[in-house]
Formats: structure tokens, C-alpha cells, sequence
């Protein structure tokens, strides 16, 4: 397996520390919003990383955080609590927008066949690991505590801009305009490990600790659930190229702090999605979500496909034009797939070839594009039946994920069930305006006894059979 390594800015065998075993941490969402589906051709890409290790026989332990606290609208160090944010918008407890926003997180996840991770955890539930590295980074003269908040101090920090790349006196306040100096820090880019009252009074989530009641900063989040999950050794570090900087280096930078050796020995970053107009936001022009592209009628698995058809490491351009293209190209793919018959003995003899130039497209830095170009290769062939086709198509399909021998079910339904949901949906919302939390729990259970999955989202709820 050869990787991309955005420490070294090079491809890089890749050689974990333990043989055929991969400790994989991956970044997960800041729960006070729903995804765009620019955030998720990260995680995307994150998942065919996953099953293209398994595929090639290693054992993979991957672990994904959930950021309920912690992250400030600035990447650094600024601004309001993104969660605080989204409680404020609509009028919830911070509690409430992190369960809701967790739960459309992994239903999107769902919808395009992305893998939950076998470890997946809430930045709030690990203070106390926290509050034990940041007491030894104190200890040992890393950290330092001004104006009531504890601060790393990135001058003790070795090699501390060699994942970004970036020139230091780039940096410095005055040059940027876009970075408000925080006159409690010796310096600009020091970042916070734990913020206390001082801060932000109005915290909803908040504990006590060593330098008062307060709350972690979001980068020591993740450095303490890794360390909790996988140990003192990462093998693979995820996320997006806007995690490089700050989020990244300060992880490598406390937690090698912390731990006293090389913490993480790979390092991979997918590109951005973009729109005509440049990086896809929640904030610029129409806020693109899974559940959107559905209501204009496409397949979530034709968005998978359109990412499969494009590196990871490569920028891409996403028009409506573009999906269109790409949900024909799935259709056609798909229904070719499934007119295969498997009337016929498999052809163990004639598989390995296929299934090698299916590897070394894995092992090619993730080539995704090679992995279909192989697939669309065996559909080609006329020298394989229909029976072994179909074989090739299963496996290759574990990594793609494309549900492509799937076959579509018309759902016949219940119109006395259907009403049931109706009258069901309508008192759960009168009980979530009550904010009488319990019963609406309560009857999106007795909805589950029916057999169906109620999904809330922005334009209401709807169900799902499950």
C-alpha cells in the first residue's frame, strides 16, 4: 500500500507499527448542523480508505470523534462555540442540537454507504483525559495559564509547521486581518487547551477542573480520544485539507508533548468539493445536503459515484449538470450489473487477474477512477461468464460500495399503517413544542414497533421502513 503522507509531501509505502493491523483516526463532525455534501466526500473517501485496507487483508481499528464542544466559529481560537451557535438558532439546549445533528450525520452516512467507524465517541464524554494531559503538558513547561484559561505554547513545539507547510512570519497578527490577537497569549498562535468562565459565561456545557469550571478546547479532543482508543501510535491520521491547519498541527503538537515520542506516522487529506463560486460552506449560496439531492431526485449513491470518479487528493467541481451525468453513467452501470445471470459455474481460474489490477489501484494511493476502470473492464470482458462477473462485481463492490447488485424492492404499504404515522408524527411534534422530550422519544419508538424509522429534518419529519 503506497499513501500520499502530507507530512513528507510525498507518496510513502505505508508500514504500520504493528503488522497487519492499522490504528486509523478520523475527524468527525461538529454536530451543530447538518453536513453538506462537501464534508461528506471527506468522509467518503475516508471509507473506501477503510474497506481498501481491509480488502488488501489488514485489520483495521478505526476511531471518529463527535464534536459537541469545544470548536469556536475560527478555526483558531476565536469567535463563539459553533454548538453555543446552533443552540441559539433554534432555541435548544446544546444537548438537544447534538444528538439531532449526530443522528442526521449518520443517516446521511447511511444513505451513501458510508461505514460507521467501529469506535465512534463524544468529545464529552472523555474530560477527565483531558484534564490529565493538559496537567502534564503543564507540568512539563508546554502549556501555560493566562487569564484564567490554560494555552500550548507552540514555540516548545518541534517541527510545528511541517504538516502545513506554512512560513511562520505569514502568520504573524497584522500580515492577516483575518486573525483577532488574543492579548491573554504569549503568542498569536498558541492555542487554547482549556477555556474557562473567563471566556464564556454563558457555556452551557461546561466542568470542573484543576483551573477552573470551564470546557476543552477542540483540538485536545481529539489527541484525547485517540489516546484513549488506540494508544500512544497512530498509523493513519484523516481528515480534510482545511483540518491541516490549525486543527492537525496542534494535534501533532500536543500529543507528541504529552507523549514524548512521534505520534501519528501517516497523514491523509482529501480535497475540497467546490461550486462554481469556489469552496462549498453552510453559509454560501444554497446549502447542499443529502436530503436535498434527493428532493431534486437523486440517488445518494449517484454522489458517491461522482466522488469515486475523482481522486481524493484532487479539487472537484460539483454542478448539478456534473450529477447528472454521473446518476445516468450509476443507472447504467447498475442495471448492467444485475443483468448478469448466475446460471453458470464461476470461473475460479480466470479471477486473480482482476482482483490483483483491483488491489494495485487501492494500493496506487487510493485511485479510485482505476478501481472503476477495472470493474467496467470485467463487465467488458467477453472471455468471463455471466457467474463470474458477477463474483468479481461482489468483491470489488465491498470497497465501492455501490449497492450494485442490489436489487431495487417496490415497498407495498399499509394505507391503515401509513395513517397510524400520520396521527404519530403530528403528536410528536405538539410534544417536541411542549419540549416534552420524553414523550416524543416514546412515540418515535412506537413508530419503530411499526416497523418504520421516523427522520427528522428541516422541512419536517418524515419515515422510513426499516
Amino acid at each position: 500500500m503506497k499513501l500520499y503522507n502530507t507530512l513528507h509531501k510525498q507518496i510513502e509505502e505505508f508500514i504500520p507499527h504493528e503488522q497487519g493491523v492499522v490504528r486509523m483516526y478520523t475527524c468527525g463532525p461538529t454536530v451543530y448542523h447538518y453536513a453538506h455534501i462537501g464534508n461528506l466526500r471527506t468522509y467518503i473517501f475516508e471509507d473506501i480508505l477503510e474497506k481498501g485496507l481491509t480488502f488488501l487483508g489488514y485489520h483495521v481499528k478505526r476511531v471518529m470523534n463527535i464534536t459537541d464542544v469545544g470548536h469556536m466559529t475560527s478555526d483558531g481560537d476565536t469567535g463563539e462555540d459553533k454548538m453555543k451557535k446552533g443552540a441559539e438558532r433554534e432555541h435548544k439546549t446544546v444537548y438537544e442540537i447534538a444528538q439531532f445533528y449526530t443522528d442526521a450525520f449518520f443517516e446521511d452516512c447511511r444513505k451513501l454507504n458510508i461505514k460507521k467507524p467501529e469506535i465512534v465517541s463524544k468529545a464529552s464524554d472523555h474530560i477527565p483525559m483531558y484534564i490529565k494531559m493538559i496537567e502534564k503538558m503543564l507540568k512539563d513547561g508546554y502549556a501555560y495559564i493566562s487569564n484564567g484559561n490554560v494555552y500550548f505554547d507552540i514555540s516548545k513545539a518541534k517541527n510545528y509547521y511541517q504538516l502545513s507547510g506554512k512560513n511562520p512570519d505569514e502568520l504573524m497578527v497584522g500580515v492577516r486581518d483575518t486573525v483577532e490577537e488574543d492579548k491573554a497569549k504569549r503568542n498569536p498562535y498558541d492555542f487554547g487547551l482549556w477555556f474557562t468562565l473567563s471566556k464564556f459565561e454563558n457555556q452551557d456545557m461546561k466542568w470542573d477542573s484543576p483551573w477552573g469550571i470551564g470546557y476543552p478546547g477542540w483540538h485536545i479532543e481529539c489527541s484525547g480520544i485517540a489516546a484513549e482508543y488506540l494508544g500512544e501510535y497512530l498509523d493513519i491520521h484523516c481528515g480534510g485539507v482545511d483540518n491541516i491547519f490549525p486543527h492537525h498541527t496542534n494535534e501533532i503538537a500536543q500529543s507528541e508533548a504529552y507523549f514524548g515520542h512521534p505520534w501519528c506516522r501517516y497523514w491523509c487529506h482529501g480535497e475540497h468539493l467546490n461550486d462554481k463560486s469556489g469552496k462549498m460552506s453552510k453559509s454560501n449560496g444554497e446549502f447542499l445536503t443529502v436530503s436535498l439531492l434527493e428532493k431534486k431526485g437523486y440517488d445518494p449513491l449517484s454522489y458517491r459515484y461522482f466522488c469515486l470518479n475523482s481522486h481524493y487528493r484532487s479539487q472537484l467541481v460539483f454542478s448539478y449538470e456534473a450529477l447528472d451525468g454521473s446518476q445516468n453513467a450509476y443507472r447504467k452501470l447498475k442495471q448492467r450489473v444485475q443483468s448478469l445471470k448466475a446460471d453458470a459455474k464461476v470461473e475460479e481460474e480466470k479471477m486473480p487477474t482482476y482482483v490483483k489490477r483491483f488491489q494495485d489501484a487501492i494500493a496506487n494511493d487510493l485511485n479510485t477512477s482505476s478501481m472503476l476502470t477495472v470493474l467496467y473492464d470485467v463487465l467488458k470482458d467477453d472471455q468471463l461468464n455471466d457467474a463470474t462477473k458477477r463474483s468479481l462485481v461482489m468483491q470489488f463492490d465491498a470497497v465501492l460500495s455501490l449497492d450494485l447488485l442490489k436489487e431495487e424492492q417496490a415497498q407495498v404499504v399499509d394505507s391503515n399503517i401509513l395513517a397510524q404515522l400520520e396521527i404519530l408524527i403530528a403528536k410528536r411534534n405538539e410534544a417536541k413544542k411542549r419540549k416534552d422530550y420524553q414523550t416524543a422519544d416514546q412515540i418515535r419508538d412506537e413508530a419503530l414497533q411499526l416497523g418504520y424509522r421516523l427522520i427528522d429534518g428541516r422541512d419536517g419529519t418524515t419515515y422510513q421502513k426499516i
